[in-house]
């Protein structure tokens, strides 16, 4: 009987909660039903978690706790080199690619976030920031491709108008991925006025300010809509993905793919490729083969 009293306690003790901010092994969790946040860590060297997941932890202080559970996740995006993966958000149901029309965007970096994007099959919006600058044809023009392609390309000027955006978030959980200097703070700021000095918070509480732009944090948009910030990223490997999982990630190469003379065609230069004959038709474009190839050969070795 005092066993079974035990468990119960135990089991009470277990909060549900969200990560809302993820600095390398600690992690600050908004408890749901409270709303209070909890700086945490998990057991032993285990610290896959990413932000956007939902946990079971236990309290050993009144703000401390450490994860005893993650409850299983819709999503998950992540991207992965030879060597180790890196988990970017858990749960989202879209991924918001910010490109910027000066400095000029690293084209390969967009298709990787893409092809990651459609594997963990969640929803892509391209913002194009920094519209407002006079030269911005070029960077439009490269984008023009990835519209034909059906994916929604949005301009914004995120210094003088962040309205357009709104209703794109609207009862998502949306990440914002891109490169450093491409404008994701302005659009937080923008949309958060108030976070700045919510994020000031969160490193002071987590003792790693000197970490703040390498955690990625969660932020409230209304009840219905959050948003992650990520830090800005330089590459997105893929090795993670299969080669299967890497062809099906190019969206116009669905209604050709298993239309090749050999079963297990790899479409680099086998002969009566389905892929090879649909890019002479115009049907698929020499840069996305292109890019299949380098990122086939990448992810097989």
């Amino acid at each position: 009987m005092h066993t079974q009293n035990l468990v119960n306690t135990q089991d009470k003790a277990r909060l549900q909660g969200t990560v809302v901010a993820a600095y390398g092994k600690r992690f600050q969790i908004e408890l749901t039903e409270s709303k209070q946040r909890i700086s945490c860590v998990t057991r032993g060297k285990k610290t896959d978690l990413a932000c956007g997941d939902v946990v079971m932890i236990q309290l050993t202080d009144k703000h401390e706790g450490v994860v005893e559970a993650t409850l299983p996740r819709k999503t998950l995006l992540y991207r992965s080199n030879a060597f180790k993966s890196k988990m970017l958000a858990a749960n989202v149901t879209q991924i918001i690619i910010v490109l910027a029309t000066q400095p000029s965007f690293y084209e390969a970096l967009l298709n990787r976030c893409l092809i990651a994007a459609e594997a963990a099959n969640i929803k892509a919006l391209i913002v194009l920031n920094k519209c407002d600058l006079a030269d911005n044809d070029s960077a439009r023009q490269k984008l023009a491709l990835y519209a034909a392609l059906g994916y929604q390309v949005l301009p914004l000027s995120a210094k003088e108008d962040i309205s357009t955006l709104k209703p794109y978030l609207q009862g998502h959980a949306s990440i914002l991925v891109g490169q450093s200097g491409m404008g994701k703070s302005t659009i937080i700021n923008s949309l958060l006025p108030t976070e700045l000095v919510r994020t000031q918070e969160v490193s002071h509480v987590l003792d790693s300010g000197k970490h703040t732009t390498t955690a990625a944090h969660l932020y409230h948009l209304n009840e219905q809509s959050q948003l992650i910030d990520s830090p800005g990223l330089q590459e997105f490997g893929l090795h993670h993905l299969s080669t299967d999982e890497l062809e099906h990630a190019f969206i116009e190469f669905r209604p050709f793919l298993g239309k090749c003379r050999f079963n297990n065609c790899k479409h680099l230069q086998e002969p009566d490729c389905a892929i090879t004959t649909a890019m002479a038709a115009n049907k698929i474009t020499p840069e996305r083969l292109a890019i299949y190839k380098m990122l086939r050969t990448e992810i097989s070795h």
